[in-house]
């Protein structure tokens, strides 16, 4: 990062596992990323809504791991993924204690609080869930993963297997935009992916594949998809 842009910049967004990519980060980049912000004065803000999809031994580790990262960050967790809960809109942060009351202060001035249903149902998620339920969930995406990855390494879409979140983020054919590709699935297949430049200029040569559907629909898909590549 260019010193002027380090010097003006305020909070450092990270999101780890990611969204839409699966990547991943260690703990020794998540050390770099709290030195680099105590050193420049800028708030970390990391969002771990995929900690707890993970795969292959690989454990994602929070930041307030981190020696010191108490004093400028903050971590948000939510309850969508791991608890199939998407678009409930249920989460909670942790971290440096400025921040924390800043943002509650904003938040109760949007709104008066998330639906009293929701949140007891959030409770009893954290409190009653069995302890095999979310690695047998992971098992489940692990399986839909392989399926997917080697099904569309077959068709020449080079996919590597993530680690994390349950996002597959596959490349483009050659001359093709993610746009293009993505309509041409969409009118010639019926399958639909999300363009990777839907995510910002970087994502362009790439698609993004959720592997929210079971694994029958998801080799419909890749039947689907040979004879439109």
């Amino acid at each position: 990062m260019p010193p002027e842009t380090a010097r003006r910049a305020k909070i450092l967004f990270l999101n780890y596992p990611n969204n839409p990519t699966g990547a991943v980060a260690s703990l020794d980049f998540l050390r770099r990323a709290v030195g680099f912000c105590r050193r420049h004065g800028i708030l970390l803000v990391h969002d771990l809504a995929y900690a707890e999809m993970t795969y292959d031994g690989y454990v994602a580790p929070s930041v307030l791991q981190v020696e010191g990262a108490r004093e400028c960050s903050l971590e948000f967790y939510s309850l969508s993924k791991p608890y199939n809960m998407t678009g409930w809109r249920i989460a909670f942060c942790a971290g440096n204690a400025a921040a924390v009351s800043a943002l509650a202060k904003v938040k109760s001035s949007l709104d008066s609080s998330q639906f009293g249903a929701i949140q007891a149902a959030g409770v009893a998620a954290l409190k009653t869930t069995p302890p095999d339920f979310l690695p047998s969930m992971n098992r489940m995406y692990s399986s839909r993963r392989n399926l997917m990855c080697d099904g569309l390494n077959r068709l020449g879409l080079e996919c590597r297997r993530p680690l994390g979140t349950f996002y597959l983020w596959p490349s483009v054919p050659a001359g093709q935009t993610s746009v293009g590709f993505a309509e041409r699935l969409l009118t010639g297949a019926g399958v639909v992916l999300s363009p990777g430049s839907a995510f910002g200029g970087y994502g362009e040569g790439y698609v993004r594949i959720a592997l929210t559907v079971p694994e029958d629909r998801l080799r419909v898909a890749l039947d689907r998809m040979a004879k439109a590549v």
